[in-house]
């Protein structure tokens, strides 16, 4: 009984150096820790949504002529335009605006500043449509305009496009889901855009609205 006992602690013993071998040993070597694969992590893209904007304009005045009825007069000037906006998210934006056009002037100038909603839909990542609608207030200057100058402030509107260069796609993660589309990454891009000034149903019927294009910087 005391042999078998021996026996089996012997077993024992010798199935745990075995063990402890297979272990230690790989291929009659000491085998080399393994290293964890290490996931790299993504840089973090975090733009301001703010852009602003420098651009040129043609200005449209018309109103009624005051030696007939049936004619109206019609003037086309020119100018800048600057603009501040502010993105919310992918849909809603802020946007300031302001606007002088003196050139090559036959009876008006035109100056303009307001604030305006701005909702907007990306078609791609590098495109974006959009609409404003806000509060303005317009002075056309020139003959006939009571006095030589009219005032209107209230609903103004218009519609454009953008397009963004920047393509930072690839710089990493960006902290929210709409940034890297349309104009809300940083970097460069251009836009057109049509904007009613308004309409003064006076004594002159006046109307003014302008063309714009330009390029635009976001943060």
């Amino acid at each position: 009984m005391q042999q078998r006992s021996k026996g089996i602690k012997l077993a024992i013993s010798f199935f745990t150096v075995y063990a402890l071998g297979s272990s230690a040993y790989a291929g009659g070597k000491y085998a080399e820790p393994q290293d964890a694969p290490v996931t790299p992590i993504a840089d973090t893209v975090n733009p301001l949504p703010l852009y602003v904007g420098l651009g040129a304009l043609a200005s449209a005045v018309s109103k009624d002529c005051p030696c007939s009825n049936a004619d109206r007069l019609k003037d086309m000037t020119y100018g800048a335009l600057a603009r501040i906006g502010w993105d919310f998210n992918q849909y809603i934006g802020l946007e300031a605006r302001y606007l002088n056009a003196p050139i090559e002037e036959d009876f008006s100038t035109t100056t303009h500043y307001g604030i305006f909603a701005k909702p907007q839909y990306h078609i791609t990542n590098q495109t974006n449509i959009y609409a404003l609608v806000g509060y303005g207030q317009t002075t056309v200057k020139g003959c006939g305009l009571n006095n030589g100058e009219l005032k209107e402030a209230g609903l103004s509107y218009g519609i454009g496009f953008e397009y963004d260069f920047s393509g930072e796609e690839g710089l990493g993660e960006y902290n929210r889901a709409f940034d890297g589309k349309g104009d809300q990454e940083s970097g460069w891009g251009i836009w057109a855009d049509y904007q009613n000034l308004f309409h003064n149903e006076g004594s002159t019927n006046t109307k003014t609205n302008v063309f714009s294009v330009g390029v635009t910087y976001d943060f």
